[in-house]
Formats: C-alpha cells, structure tokens, sequence
C-alpha cells in the first residue's frame, strides 16, 4: 500500500533529521581542540537585537590550542567578549583592539568526564527522538489499518520501522563513542 511506503520514508526521513541534530549538538561540546562551530550557540547583541556570532565576525584557528575573532565592525569586539564569557563555555577571550584571540586551556581529567556526562544526556535525547519517531510512526500505521489497511501489511510495516529505529539508535552509539573517544584522547 502506496501509504505505508511513505509512512515509512518519513520515518526515514524524521530520523535523519535526528541523527543530524545528534551531529550538531555534539559539536557544541568541547574536545580539547579549537574549532570555529564551538561558537555557534553564541549570540551577540547587534544594534540591539541578539545575532549569531557567525554574523558579526569571522571565526579562525590560527593553532590547535586557540581561536581568532575578526569583527566586521571594530566597535563589536566589547560584545563579543561578553557574550563569549557569558556564554556556558568556560571560555575566557583576550583582545587586541582588532582581534578577539580566545586560547584552549588543556583539559583536566574531571573536565573530560564532566563533558562525557554531557555526551551521554544527548545520546539519551537522540535515543528518546528517535523512539518518538518510531511510535508516532506506528500510530499512523494502526490508524491506516482502522481505515481497512490489511492487518498483515501493517505487521510488516512496523516491524520495518522497528528495523529502522533500530539501525539509527546504531548510528547514535557510533557518533557517541566516537565523541566520547574524541574527549578522552588527551
């Protein structure tokens, strides 16, 4: 049934968006190396309005350890520090007049495990979006076979979905162990 097969590809679908999610919050997270997309959540008040950093500056790494801030606009370099020590990063940023350099302390032991911590609660986020998906899924299946869907067709169709979900929640351990690796490496 032409229904089914597209109740199965948004879950697909919904799932990917999961997966995606997963990636992008897990960039957010420190891992001892510099990197530009560990600014993203930052927001900067631009003529009085919150904006993302990304728009008000360039973000580089010059090393490994350290992070550079150019402003479009020499007047930001306030703004963005503050939002940058404000933010819940625990970073601490330096200027020079022109740039805005914020440098990578090594992280201590406890710091790694705290983050790993972090690592696991979005890994049981990813994991519950995806069971959301699943169930939802399968309501509409069962509601499809209430409408005269064969009960065979609908069986199927949700073992399908199981499969999916399954395969995916794979996909979340993989992308967590690696990060976990990734924090753990000194």
């Amino acid at each position: 049934m032409e229904e089914i097969e597209m109740y199965l590809g948004e879950a697909k679908e919904m799932m990917e968006k999961v997966i995606k999610h997963t990636g992008i919050e897990l960039n957010k997270i420190r891992a001892g190396k510099a990197s530009p997309t560990m600014l993203d959540s930052i927001m900067v008040e631009y003529y009085g309005s919150p904006t993302p950093l990304a728009q008000v500056a360039t973000v580089s790494v010059p090393d490994a350890r350290s992070l550079m801030i150019r402003p479009f606009e020499r007047k930001m370099i306030m703004d963005i520090e503050r939002a940058i020590r404000d933010s819940e990063l625990g970073l601490n940023p330096t200027s020079d007049g022109e740039t805005v350099r914020i440098n990578m302390p090594p992280m201590t032991e406890e710091r790694r495990r705290d983050l790993v911590k972090q690592v696991k609660v979005e890994a049981e986020a990813s994991r519950v979006s995806l069971r959301n998906v699943r169930k939802e899924i399968n309501e509409l299946l069962r509601k499809l076979q209430k409408e005269g869907a064969s009960e065979d067709e609908v069986k199927t169709a949700e073992d399908k979905v199981q499969k999916t979900t399954d395969s995916y929640v794979a996909k979340v351990e993989q992308i967590i162990e690696a990060k976990e690796k990734e924090i753990m490496t000194v």
